[in-house]
């Protein structure tokens, strides 16, 4: 086989499987967008002109906001090839680093993204999974007193299963989501075959109907409309996994699988108006009801596995963007690096969900609640995204006002109508979005804090304190000592502590500072960097990347398999154990934040397990620190 062959080969394959990781989101919401699109308590009449603006609307929104916008712009503005909300933070405040306004705007906009984000985590299963279970009413009315609890046992084995991956189930997300793609096309081309009078909601003059001419009406059911592109944003974050062209073939496969089915919605509801209550399983012929319930199930669990597998890798790249404490990262694949598995995320996300189903009960009261976190992820996207078009692709400035302006306009109409929704239950989800906001934002201060600290303490150059040190060295003892410096060029507290308290200098010692940088990955020439300073002492420095895990022990073998074999030898591995103290208050920092500050240091993940080290070779040494 050629190197095209396989490369085509390659990328179909990948294609398939985005069908089910990717589009799972997105994928689903015929089950839900246009029954509230037509929700009667917007006030807007089910007329044929309604129900052809309603299907025009979601057609050409799909075009503009998905396959203009994601397609085109955003699925370009990659990390090295990583997507995501927290990977365009990265790439777009190292883009205005020289410019600290600037870059502290970035931040605050990703970091805000990045919440919100976690709200669509919380909804999305919730309404997706009970969307789907809801079609058990259609077909009798005694199912009715149990959807909700169904719902709930699906989520929480779902959940619970979490821990071993979906490196085994993975491979079957491409068939199931290709068979309802396929279902649904064939649903809709059916209705549209015998009502193909809808066929006319191509003609954007019916969408610019619909949304003028119904007064308020017409604002408020854009939030409705933004449904039909929830998961929008999952195209992004899973560029790095399959990347741009797989992503685009199967879009070009789903879209018109979607278009079909809401259109075939459309055609059923001209001639059976009273289906608006569901008429997506409605328009279903009445033998493929029950298979589609089970279809719909199926790939409602999809959906909802793609957003929490989602929320792990936001909050893997948080932790290692230093905006989130350390949390224990299981790796459930030994081929794919990104699939992982965060127990803490997993279980507090569970929680949100079951809390979320049990206050709303049903996917319409959802539906209400539903969109504003949606809608606020996608115009930050836009915002960040005009850092990358100017700084990045160096755009002209006009040509990028134009841009953003476009798409910013497009997405503010939907955030604006979706922030009425707030007395209906976003305000759960913007809550959700705050405590979230606010955790990253203190972890960020405080650790900037404490960073000050350690600086102001070990102010003396390490290079000077060692010229001092060897005039009159203490007694060296064999072996190999690791001290772990934050500041390459100060001398680590705990040196001083272990002279101080030890008075011995190991025959070798290694100065390693970590260097997490603001790209995916490091090439394996750039991992680490040794100089030798003198006598027997040595300065390395290892880089990771935001989406690597920081095993120290694996890269010293690797510098040792170079020529340093010093470093083959048992290692002992000192690390600095701080004591945090409240001093008196201030104004950079508010009481309330140090407690919590002090409460996330309490419940991080151990550093030693962090970095991979053996547990018989860590030597920890106290310091207090005020903050």
């Amino acid at each position: 086989m050629s190197l095209n062959s396989q490369k085509i080969s390659t990328t179909t394959a990948l294609a398939f499987i985005a069908l089910g990781v990717v589009f799972g989101d997105i994928g689903t919401s015929p089950l839900y967008a246009l029954r509230e699109t037509f929700n009667p308590s917007y006030g807007i009449p089910l007329s044929v002109e309604a129900i052809l603006g309603g299907c025009s609307s979601i057609f050409w929104v799909l075009m503009l906001v998905v396959t203009l916008k994601y397609m085109t712009v955003i699925l370009r503005a990659t990390n090295k090839g990583e997507g995501g909300i927290m990977a365009m933070l990265a790439l777009a405040s190292s883009l205005v680093k020289l410019d600290s306004h600037q870059r502290r705007i970035v931040i605050i906009l990703g970091i805000i993204g990045a919440s919100l984000f976690y709200g669509e985590a919380v909804i999305t299963p919730a309404i997706s999974v009970l969307s789907a279970v809801e079609g058990l009413n259609i077909g009798s009315t005694g199912f009715q007193p149990y959807t909700l609890l169904i719902s709930v046992i699906i989520l929480v084995v779902l959940f619970a299963c979490q821990r071993f991956g979906t490196a085994y189930i993975g491979r079957y997300f491409g068939v199931v989501c290709s068979l309802w793609f396929a279902a649904i096309a064939v649903i809709g081309a059916w209705n549209i075959i015998q009502y193909p009078e809808v066929l006319s909601a191509f003609n954007p003059y019916y969408a610019f109907i619909f949304l003028s001419s119904h007064g308020a009406s017409s604002f408020f059911v854009l939030g409705s409309i933004l449904l039909a592109f929830t998961g929008a944003e999952a195209l992004y974050a899973d560029v790095g996994h399959f990347g741009r062209t797989a992503i685009r073939i199967a879009w070009f496969l789903v879209f018109p699988a979607l278009i079909l089915n809401y259109f075939g919605q459309g055609a059923f509801l001209l001639h059976h108006p009273a289906a608006v209550n569901n008429p997506f399983y409605l328009a279903c012929p009445s033998f493929m009801l029950y298979p589609m319930i089970a279809l719909a199930t199926l790939a409602t669990i999809i959906a909802s596995q793609a957003v929490i597998s989602g929320a792990y890798s936001v909050t893997w790249q948080a932790i290692q963007l230093h905006y989130l404490p350390r949390m224990q990262v299981l790796h459930t694949s030994d081929t794919a690096m990104g699939q992982i598995y965060i127990p803490a995320v997993n279980w507090l996300l569970l929680f949100a969900v079951l809390v979320t189903m049990l206050t709303f009960g049903t996917s319409e009261h959802l539906a209400a609640a539903y969109g504003i976190s949606v809608a606020g992820t996608m115009f930050i996207s836009t915002l960040l995204v005009s850092f990358v078009i100017r700084y990045y692709w160096r755009f002209s400035l006009w040509l990028t006002l134009c841009i953003v302006i476009f798409f910013a306009l497009i997405d503010g109409l939907f955030l604006a109508s979706s922030s009425l929704k707030i007395v209906h239950g976003a305000w759960f989800t913007l809550v959700l979005g705050l405590l979230i906001f606010i955790t990253m934002m203190t972890w960020k201060k405080g650790r900037h804090r404490v960073m000050l600290r350690r600086q102001a303490y070990c102010s003396e150059k390490l290079s000077d304190f060692l010229h001092l040190l060897l005039k009159d060295s203490p007694h060296r003892v064999s072996g190999t000592a690791i001290f772990f410096c934050q500041f390459r060029d100060k001398v680590p507290g705990a040196l001083i502590h272990n002279l101080k308290h030890n008075k011995v200098l190991h025959e070798h010692v290694v100065f390693l500072t970590l260097s997490k940088e603001n790209i995916p990955r490091i090439t394996r020439s750039r991992r680490w960097e040794m100089t030798c300073l003198e006598e027997n002492c040595y300065r390395l420095i290892i880089r990771f990347g935001f989406k690597e895990t920081f095993n120290v022990p694996k890269v010293l073998a690797d510098c040792a398999h170079h020529g340093y074999s010093f470093l083959s030898l048992p290692l002992s591995y000192f690390l600095s154990d701080d004591r945090l103290v409240i001093r008196s208050r201030d104004r950079n920092m508010m009481l309330w934040r140090k407690v919590l500050f002090i409460f996330l240091v309490s419940i991080q993940k151990n550093a030693a397990e962090h970095y991979h080290l053996p547990s018989n070779q860590v030597i920890r040494l106290a310091s207090h620190i005020e903050i």
